[in-house]
């Protein structure tokens, strides 16, 4: 690949919008929910899938029910999208302000972290 390419790629990488959210991880069988922020959800998925599938994932909670459900015991969702412009801004207060609408809204919903 040449230089050209190579920084071109790398531009567009640096300068996209990737979707930014509150993320759900419920539980079928409990209905149990855990929700996150965050600033790409399909990086986010796929990084708390392969914790949990490691058994490795810091909320214990969630790390039984996986463990005793598997992942198709699971509903993952995007339950609200933030629309933004500046992709190098800080959003997290406002994914933060999200979830905690989210948490009001649904009772049986914790925290994913902390």
């Amino acid at each position: 690949m040449d230089m050209k390419r190579k920084k071109q790629m790398l531009e567009e990488y640096i300068n996209r919008k990737p979707n930014m959210g509150v993320v759900s991880f419920r539980c079928i069988a409990t209905g149990e929910a855990f929700l996150g922020i965050s600033k790409d959800t399909k990086a986010d998925f796929n990084s708390t899938r392969c914790k949990l599938a490691a058994n490795w994932h810091p909320n214990k909670r969630l790390q039984e029910l996986w463990n005793q459900y598997g992942e198709s015991g699971f509903e993952l969702s995007v339950l609200k999208d933030l629309k933004y412009e500046d992709p190098k801004a800080d959003y997290t207060d406002e994914l933060n302000a999200l979830r905690e609408q989210c948490l009001v809204q649904d009772k049986q919903a914790r925290r994913i972290w902390r």
